[in-house]
């Protein structure tokens, strides 16, 4: 009897410890199967999908000013990425985003980004005490990033951007258009020159 009863006892336990190792197992292949791939490089999957959402990774690639990052946690601090990028001490830096579309959007340092949003293209960082200056359909603005995207050249200027262009003025040369996703760089020696109009459409 004391040998059956040890056998029975033994029996139970092996089914348990197997079962265990199933559900483990079922565990492991289910947050394998949610993983759709290693890698996401962000920026390339913007331009090639636009706002749509990126696939769930191991691994997000996202290019902050001119250097690309491998992150693993999608969600993370405006102060982590700047920590990551080197942008010491943090809080003498800005850090913005810039959305599909020519949005940019300022991350506070407590706050977070979801890497996994749709649309979200790439960060930019400056030094918060510089300011740049532009001016736009003869208005002069005071601009704290040294990069500046066609739609919010418009936002700015007040006008429709469905139906406005904006472009910038060169001297001696053609003026040239800025599409709502297009980044200016405000950096450039004196002082940039804006103007809005209208979107002219040709019938065919």
């Amino acid at each position: 009897m004391t040998f059956l009863f040890v056998s029975v006892k033994l029996g139970v336990r092996c089914a348990y410890c197997s079962n265990l190792w199933s559900v483990r197992k079922m565990t492991d292949s289910i947050d394998a199967m949610r993983l759709e791939t290693n890698e996401v490089e962000l920026e390339t999957w913007v331009r090639q999908h636009g706002a749509v959402q990126p696939p769930l990774a191991q691994y997000y690639i996202v290019r902050i000013d001119d250097q690309s990052y491998k992150l693993q946690d999608p969600v993370i601090t405006g102060a982590q990425l700047l920590d990551e990028a080197c942008k010491r001490p943090v809080d003498e830096y800005l850090i913005f985003q810039l959305v599909h579309g020519g949005q940019l959007e300022e991350i506070r340092l407590d706050e977070t980004a979801d890497l996994r949003a749709p649309g979200v293209e790439r960060f930019i960082t400056w030094h918060s005490d510089r300011s740049f200056r532009f001016v736009i359909d003869g208005r002069r603005f005071e601009w704290g990033a040294p990069l500046i995207t066609g739609l919010r050249l418009k936002q700015l200027a007040g006008v429709d951007p469905a139906s406005y262009g904006v472009w910038l003025e060169v001297r001696g040369a053609e003026d040239r258009p800025i599409a709502d996703n297009e980044c200016v760089d405000l950096q450039a020696p004196g002082i940039e020159r804006f103007f809005t109009g209208k979107k002219t459409t040709t019938e065919g």
